[in-house]
C-alpha cells in the first residue's frame, strides 16, 4: 500500500501492479454461448455476406434502441463514411474537435470539410450557440458526437438542423444503451452511428452499425457497404466492402445477452471511484444523468490544476509508472492534429472550452475486468497524489525538467 510520496513508483518505488491496467479491456460474453454460435456459422459455412447471424444480431439491436433499421458494418469509421456518403453530404460538415479523430476523419475521406466547433460546458458536446454562427452557405449538417454516452443537446441541434434545412448525424460509438429523456440514444436525427470495436461496452471484436428511421437511407447504406451491386451481376454505384462477418455477429448476439452484466459491473465500478474519489482538491468525477439510462462505461475524472497544486499531465505520468494505462480522452483535440492543424489556424478562430476540458480529463480503467480491489487501488494512488498536490507537482517538475533528463 502507497501511503507516502516515495512510495510511487515515479519516485522510486515499485509500481502498483504488475501488468498494464488499461482503459477499454473488452468485455467477453459467456463463451459457451459464443462458441455455439460460432459452430452454427462454421457448419452452414456461411462466414459473410449477410449470413443468419448477422441478421439477427442486426434485428435485435433495431429492437433494442427502438429504430426501424441497424444497418452493420465492418468498424464504426466505416459507419461514418458510408452514413454521411447515403445522407448526401457535400460541402462543410459542423462537428466537435472534442471526439475521437475518427469522426473528422471520416468526412475528409469523402472529400468534406470539417469545421470544428467548441464544446458546451453541460453536454462536452457542440456548443448550439457556435454551430449556429459556423454556418455557411457550404454547410450541409451537423455531426454531433455523445462523448462518454452523455448525450449531447439533441434538442437544440435538431431545431437548428431543421429550421436551416441541414442534415444531422450523430456519432454515437460511446453510446449503445445510453438514453435520452427516456429515449434511447442511436434514435435521433437523420442517423447515429454506433461502435462495437473492442474497447466499447458491447463488443463484435470490430465493428460498427448505422441506426436509422429512414428507409431510403438505410437502404442506400446497405448498398454502398456492398460495393454498390443492386443485383447478382449489377453494380450502379461506388460502393466499398463494408460488411460484418458472422464471427463479428455472433460475438456481438453473445454479448447482448450479457450487456446487463457489462453495465452492472460498470455502474458498480462507477459509484466506487465515485465514493472513493470525493473531496479530493480540485478534482471531479464526469457524472451521469441519474434520471436517464446510461452504460457508465467511461469513469473520467477532470483535474483542475488551479485547486489541486497539481496538473492532470502529472497525475497521468504517476499513474503510468504505476501501469496504470489511463487516457487522455480526448487530448489535444482533433483541430490539434498535424492533419488539421494549419487549416484551422488560418481560420482565426479559437475553441477554449475544448483546450480546457482537453487538458484537464482522464478516463480511469472499468468494465468487467476491473474489480472493486483494482478500482481501490487505483484511486489510492490519485488520492496520494491530490492530498499531496504541491510537494508532488513541485517533485515531478524537478525529476522531469529538461536538464534532468538530456
Amino acid at each position: 500500500m502507497k501511503v507516502r510520496l516515495d512510495d510511487l513508483a515515479v519516485f522510486g518505488g515499485d509500481a502498483e501492479f504488475m501488468d498494464p491496467v488499461h482503459v477499454g479491456t473488452p468485455n467477453i460474453p459467456d463463451r459457451a454461448r459464443f462458441r455455439y454460435l460460432l459452430d452454427e456459422a462454421l457448419d452452414r459455412r456461411w462466414l459473410s455476406n449477410d449470413g443468419p447471424l448477422l441478421e439477427e444480431f442486426e434485428q435485435r439491436v433495431a429492437a433494442f434502441v427502438g429504430v426501424k433499421h441497424c444497418v452493420t458494418t465492418c468498424n464504426g469509421t466505416v459507419g461514418l463514411i458510408l452514413a454521411a456518403k447515403a445522407a448526401g453530404l457535400t460541402g462543410e460538415v459542423i462537428v466537435p474537435s472534442f471526439t475521437f479523430v475518427a469522426t473528422a476523419h471520416a468526412l475528409v475521406w469523402q472529400g468534406l470539410t470539417p469545421i470544428f466547433c467548441d464544446i458546451d460546458q453541460e453536454t462536452y458536446g457542440l456548443d448550439p450557440a457556435q454551430v449556429e454562427s459556423l454556418i455557411t452557405p457550404r454547410t450541409s449538417a451537423i455531426v454531433g458526437v455523445h462523448i462518454w454516452g452523455r448525450p449531447c443537446a439533441i434538442d437544440a441541434l435538431s431545431e437548428i438542423a431543421g429550421r436551416r434545412g441541414l442534415r444531422l448525424l450523430f456519432d454515437a460509438a460511446h453510446a449503445f444503451g445510453c438514453r435520452y429523456r427516456g429515449r434511447m440514444l442511436g434514435s435521433f436525427g437523420d442517423a447515429e452511428v454506433l461502435s462495437f470495436h473492442a474497447t466499447k461496452v458491447l463488443n463484435t471484436f470490430e465493428g460498427g452499425a448505422v441506426l436509422t428511421n429512414n428507409d431510403s437511407l438505410a437502404e442506400q447504406v446497405r448498398h454502398l457497404r456492398n460495393f454498390g451491386f443492386s443485383d447478382y451481376d449489377a453494380v450502379d454505384s461506388l460502393g466499398i466492402n463494408g460488411k460484418m462477418n458472422e464471427a463479428s455477429a455472433a460475438m456481438g448476439l453473445a454479448s447482448l445477452d450479457s450487456l446487463p452484466d457489462f453495465v452492472a459491473a460498470n455502474r458498480a465500478n462507477y459509484d466506487l471511484y465515485c465514493r472513493e474519489l470525493e473531496g479530493l482538491p480540485g478534482l471531479g468525477v464526469v457524472r451521469y444523468d441519474e434520471g436517464d439510462a446510461a452504460n457508465y462505461h467511461y469513469v473520467v475524472i477532470e483535474i483542475d490544476d488551479a485547486r489541486s497544486a497539481i496538473g492532470r499531465d502529472d497525475v497521468h505520468r504517476v499513474l503510468i509508472a504505476e501501469n496504470v494505462l489511463a487516457r487522455r480522452y480526448f487530448y489535444p483535440g482533433c483541430h490539434q492534429f498535424e492533419y488539421y492543424r494549419d487549416q484551422f489556424a488560418a481560420t482565426g478562430r479559437t475553441l477554449p472550452n475544448t483546450a480546457r476540458l482537453s487538458a484537464q480529463v482522464l478516463s480511469l480503467p472499468t468494465g468487467t475486468a476491473v474489480g472493486p480491489d483494482v478500482v481501490r487501488r487505483i484511486s489510492r494512488i490519485i488520492q496520494l497524489v491530490l492530498r499531496n498536490g504541491p510537494e508532488a507537482g513541485s517533485r515531478l517538475k524537478h525529476a522531469f525538467s529538461p536538464s534532468r533528463t538530456t
